[in-house]
C-alpha cells in the first residue's frame, strides 16, 4: 500500500523531524527573555488564573466536579493541544513553501511538525497539572469523594495520546491539503473549532449530555470523537479511573480510520501542492 510506504518514508526523515521541531519550538520563543520556561509558565499561569476565576468567583453548583479548576483543565489542556495543533497545520504548507517546492521533501512533515511540537507544550502542561492535583486533591478529597486524581491509571495516559496523536494527524493532513486550494478553510477552521468546545463536555460533566432526555444530546456525545477522548483525560486525571475501555477501542478504531481518509486526502493532492504555493 502506498500510505504504509510514505509512512516508512517518513520514518527515514526521524532526524528531519526532530531537526525541525527543534526549530519550530525555537522560533516560537525567539528575542523571549523566558525562553523555553514559557512552556512551564504559560500553563501555569492559566492553572492560576482558572484556578482563581472558578474555584472562588465562579463556584459550580455540582460537588461531583469539584475541584472545578483541576476538572476543567484535565479536558481543556488536551482541547488547546488539539485546537492549536489545527490551526497551525492548517496554514503550514503555505509558511513551507520553499521546501514544498523541493522534489525529495515528504510535505506531510510540515503539518507534523506543527502537531509535535505543540504535544511537547501539552506535555509540559500535564507536568504543571500534576502538582495542581496534588494540591487540591489535600483540600478537596472529603468534599468529593468521586475525585481521585493519585491512581496507577494514570499509566494509561500515554495510549489516549497516542489515540489523540492520530486523530489529529488525520485532521490535520486532510485540513492542511485541502487549504491549498480552498484558502477559506483556514478562516472557517477557527469558528468550526469554537462551535466544537461548547458541544464537547470539557466545562460541563459528560453526563449533562448523557442523563438529558432529548436524544440529540446524547447522540451528540456519542459520535463527537473528541468528546470521548477528553473524557478519557477527566477519567485520569480527575477520577482516577480507568477510561471506558469499550469506548477506547472504538475511539480508537476511529482514530485510525481518520488518519488513514486524512492521510489519503493528502496523498491524493500531493503533486498540486508546488503548484499553488
Amino acid at each position: 500500500m502506498k500510505i504504509v510506504g510514505n509512512l516508512k518514508n517518513l520514518y527515514h526523515h526521524r532526524n528531519l523531524i526532530l531537526i525541525l521541531v527543534q526549530r519550530e519550538l525555537k522560533a516560537r520563543y525567539r528575542g523571549s527573555l523566558l525562553g523555553f520556561f514559557w512552556s512551564f509558565l504559560n500553563p501555569f499561569i492559566l492553572m492560576v488564573i482558572y484556578s482563581l476565576v472558578f474555584s472562588v468567583f465562579l463556584r459550580q453548583s455540582s460537588p461531583h466536579i469539584q475541584p472545578y479548576a483541576v476538572f476543567l483543565f484535565s479536558g481543556l489542556l488536551p482541547w488547546i493541544w488539539f485546537t492549536s495543533s489545527l490551526l497551525e497545520a492548517t496554514g503550514s504548507l503555505f509558511e513551507g513553501g520553499n521546501l514544498v517546492k523541493k522534489v525529495i521533501f515528504p510535505t506531510e512533515i510540515l503539518p507534523i511538525v506543527k502537531i509535535l511540537s505543540n504535544l511537547i507544550n501539552f506535555l509540559f502542561s500535564l507536568v504543571m497539572l500534576i502538582p495542581f492535583n496534588i494540591y487540591y486533591y489535600a483540600l478537596s478529597k472529603p468534599e468529593n469523594p468521586l475525585y481521585n486524581p493519585v491512581s496507577p491509571h494514570l499509566f494509561f495516559l500515554p495510549v489516549i495520546i497516542i489515540i489523540h496523536l492520530l486523530f489529529m494527524t488525520g485532521i490535520s493532513l486532510a485540513l492542511s491539503s485541502l487549504n491549498v486550494h480552498f484558502r477559506d478553510i483556514q478562516q472557517l477552521i477557527g469558528n468550526f473549532l469554537t462551535f466544537w468546545f461548547f458541544l464537547t463536555p470539557i466545562i460541563y460533566p459528560k453526563e449533562i449530555l448523557l442523563e438529558n432526555t432529548n436524544i440529540l444530546f446524547q447522540l451528540q456525545y456519542k459520535f463527537n470523537p473528541i468528546a470521548h477522548i477528553s473524557t478519557a483525560y477527566q477519567s485520569i486525571f480527575f477520577y482516577g479511573r480507568m477510561p471506558d475501555p469499550v469506548a477506547m477501542c472504538r475511539i480508537a478504531a476511529a482514530s485510525v480510520l481518520v488518519f488513514y481518509v486524512g492521510y489519503w486526502i493528502f496523498d491524493r493532492m500531493r503533486d498540486s501542492f508546488s503548484e499553488v504555493v
